[in-house]
């Protein structure tokens, strides 16, 4: 799938399982939690990359300036580090379309 838009609908159950097996070592999902390794993820989906308040982020990820919606986050989360070289984003990404927008769709409800 190149695109979000041409990709399969997202499962929020399944991307909670994703998240947690995946993403949970390092991020928050809800707002108001603090920062792990990673920045908390409450209130991504509009944000711009490099702006989470109290989160030391690289150069490259503050120089992005990518604001995050499903399209980007589908895009990044094939492989953070090509999407933003330099980043300190640690993950290999995730090649299969499903698990993106599976991810995605609990990130939807979860990151409030």
């Amino acid at each position: 799938m190149a695109s979000f838009a041409e990709a399969p609908a997202g499962d929020a159950a399944v991307g909670e399982k994703i998240f947690k097996t995946k993403c949970a070592q390092c991020h928050v999902a809800e707002s108001g939690g603090g920062h792990k390794q990673g920045p908390n993820l409450g209130g991504i989906f509009g944000r711009t990359s490099g702006q989470a308040a109290g989160f030391a982020y690289s150069k490259a990820n503050k120089e992005k300036a990518v604001v995050w919606s499903e399209e980007t986050l589908y895009d990044y989360l094939l492989n953070p580090k090509k999407y933003i070289p330099g980043t300190k984003m640690v993950f290999a990404g995730l090649k299969k379309p499903e698990d993106r927008t599976n991810l995605i769709a609990f990130m939807k409800s979860a990151c409030k």
